[in-house]
């Protein structure tokens, strides 16, 4: 792609985003608490703000895969040795995946939300697992950063 077709697709998903956006807003205020907006959700337009939003977040997640899988058979044919180190950055992604989950532990909420909010030991194991895995990327990002500032410094010098 050049150069005019990466911002025009850049623009219009600035934009859906932005959209998406303000129906978020809207359908997350017309809640039924909002005396301003309970005419709105009598009119209808609650259903309509909800589903068009749908279609937008699919409508973007769809263009963004494509996006990304256009860049990276671009990036695999003009780059020699992008593949590898893609797969090895993607083994890694797994790997720090797989081990959040089994350093998850099956109690990661406490008995009483378990209980009130009817999660199971099996999504308490996941929550956990989610949580690990940030902490890992976090880590991890500061880490990259950190030598990525050192090495630069060093080169200067």
């Amino acid at each position: 792609m050049n150069e005019k077709t990466d911002k025009l697709i850049t623009y219009v998903g600035l934009g859906i985003a932005l959209l998406c956006t303000v129906l978020a807003i809207v359908f997350a205020m017309n809640n039924g608490d909002v005396k301003e907006l309970s005419a709105v959700r009598q009119g209808g337009l609650f259903d309509a703000t909800y589903w068009i939003l749908v279609c937008l977040v699919a409508v973007s997640i769809i263009a963004i895969v494509i996006f990304l899988f256009v860049k990276l058979a671009n990036r695999f044919k003009m780059v020699p040795g992008y593949a590898k180190k893609f797969f090895i950055i993607l083994g890694v992604a797994i790997v720090a995946c797989v081990a959040s989950f089994l350093l998850s532990s099956g109690n990661d909420v406490t008995p009483a939300l378990m209980e009130r909010f009817n999660v199971s030991e099996g999504t308490s194991k996941l929550i956990g697992a989610a949580c690990i895995l940030v902490y890992i990327l976090v880590i991890g990002a500061a880490c990259c950063i950190v030598y990525a500032e050192v090495s630069k410094s060093l080169k200067k010098k």
